[in-house]
């Protein structure tokens, strides 16, 4: 399945300046091993090192927070449009 991700901007030296990239997946972990074959070093901003998602960032598949979903097992459809979002906190 072919899937949009928005890259937020700190994370767009690692896909050439691209806000947007296309990977092929079928559930979220696999868009990121995708998007780390394709952009090598994202990964690691991505994840943590036991593999989960950085707790600084959010993931979005149609507007829905994974951690809600099945997190990084969450399945993708074709056409689905994927956020990685930084998280802002401040008052």
């Amino acid at each position: 399945m072919m899937v949009k991700v928005l890259i937020p901007t700190p994370l767009q030296k690692y896909t050439g300046d691209r806000a947007t990239v296309e990977v092929e997946a079928a559930t979220v972990a696999e868009l990121i091993d995708a998007l780390e074959t394709s952009c090598p070093g994202i990964k690691n901003r991505i994840c943590d090192d036991s593999g989960k998602v950085r707790r600084f960032l959010n993931i979005y598949v149609k507007e829905e927070d994974i951690r809600f979903l099945n997190n990084t097992e969450t399945p993708l459809s074709d056409g689905d449009e994927v956020s990685i979002v930084p998280a802002v906190a401040g008052g």
